[in-house]
């Protein structure tokens, strides 16, 4: 894919901040959150949801299309470009009437492709910028789906947003970040935009700062922040608005670092790390493939003998002591049981295929039971 960077958009360049209450709520507060993020001069485009798709129908859904009429006066008031969810044909046919600056797709529109389709076929042969956040699950090829959609009408101003995945157990973030499926989105559109929502991902406005860093360190194309004047009085998504105030000492203190420098001396060291880095990745691999080999040797073991695959008292070794072990060695505990548990189903893989491989030679009991 061949797509625009954001700095060709005319809303500016460097990182593109998009900031704006979570919902349109009344014509004064759009008024009063614009002006005040138009004086810190950190903006580039304001954003306000006119349509929630809200869990529970008895919250508040949104001021609908009786609100574009304000974000016009946002921006003959402040000059800032407007950007809208949309979520129907409808939707999109009224904001490119309107004259609405950017649209983007939320997590659940993004999550349906069936929704995806009728949004890009009015869409399709419009210049408009649309912006794609990741569906509800960490399905990256999903989240391509819809780019792909975007892409295939014509579009070429894209951007993804980042804003976490819905989470299935309790965790620190609303949204959990991984971080990892943002890195292959960009790794395999690598002309893609990628903007961070941290105040979707965080759930929390005391965290939204630190999650903001976290994007800019990584890179990201930019931030999407939701701004109200009076937070605690919001009708949506409280928990999570900055108030202009603690918006501007946010940016402040964001430290935008450069992507690469002219200083030899940092050039060199650079590369000598990453040499040291591909070494190790190398003995990694080789590793890994050695401990697969017995994996295989392991699963021709137990077939010929009848012995069933997965071991739970052997597992619970395993996780706790590697476990353990990386915890001792500095690493995080969540990651290295992550990679353990990666390692352990490839490893129960081999050998499940061993197992099917021996049987079909006949030589293991047909009935040998699949389950280290």
């Amino acid at each position: 894919m061949e797509i625009e960077p954001t700095g060709s958009w005319g809303y500016g360049e460097g990182p593109l901040i998009i900031a704006g209450p979570c919902s349109a709520e009344s014509e004064e507060q759009v008024l009063t959150i614009a002006k005040a993020l138009r004086a810190t001069g950190r903006v580039n485009i304001f954003r306000a949801g006119l349509w929630k798709p809200r869990s529970r129908p008895s919250s508040f859904g949104g001021e609908g299309f009786r609100a574009l009429s304000w974000l016009r006066r946002v921006k003959e008031e402040t000059g800032l470009p407007v950007a809208v969810e949309v979520a129907s044909p409808l939707h999109v046919e009224a904001c490119l009437k309107d004259g609405i600056d950017v649209v983007w797709l939320g997590a659940r529109t993004v999550s349906n492709p069936f929704s995806v389709d009728e949004i890009v076929a009015v869409l399709a042969g419009t210049d408009i910028p649309v912006l794609v956040k990741n569906p509800l699950s960490p399905d990256v090829e999903l989240w391509i789906g819809a780019i792909e959609r975007v892409y295939s009408a014509g579009i070429r101003k894209i951007a993804a947003v980042h804003r976490g995945f819905t989470p299935y157990e309790k965790n620190r973030y609303r949204n959990i970040p991984k971080w990892e499926l943002a890195i292959e989105l960009r790794s395999r559109i690598p002309s893609l935009p990628v903007l961070c929502d941290p105040s979707h991902m965080s759930g929390k406005a005391a965290l939204v700062p630190e999650t903001s860093q976290k994007a800019i360190d990584m890179n990201m194309a930019g931030l999407m922040v939701e701004v109200h004047h009076d937070p605690r009085h919001a009708l949506s998504d409280r928990d999570q608005q900055l108030d202009p105030g603690a918006f501007t000492g946010m940016m402040d203190k964001l430290v935008f670092r450069s992507k690469t420098s002219s200083d030899t001396g940092f050039l060199n060291r650079l590369e000598e790390l990453r040499n040291r880095i591909d070494s190790i990745d190398q003995q990694i691999i080789e590793l890994v493939a050695a401990r697969m080999r017995i994996s295989i040797e392991m699963g021709e073991f137990k077939c010929l003998n009848d012995v069933a695959v997965f071991q739970l008292e052997r597992w619970i070794e395993i996780l706790e002591t590697r476990t353990q072990n990386g915890i001792s060695e500095g690493l995080d505990e969540e990651f290295t049981g992550r990679l353990i548990r990666m390692i352990h189903e490839e490893s129960i893989r081999c050998q499940d295929k061993v197992m099917e491989d021996l049987r079909r030679d006949m030589r293991c009991p047909p009935d040998a039971r699949q389950g280290e």
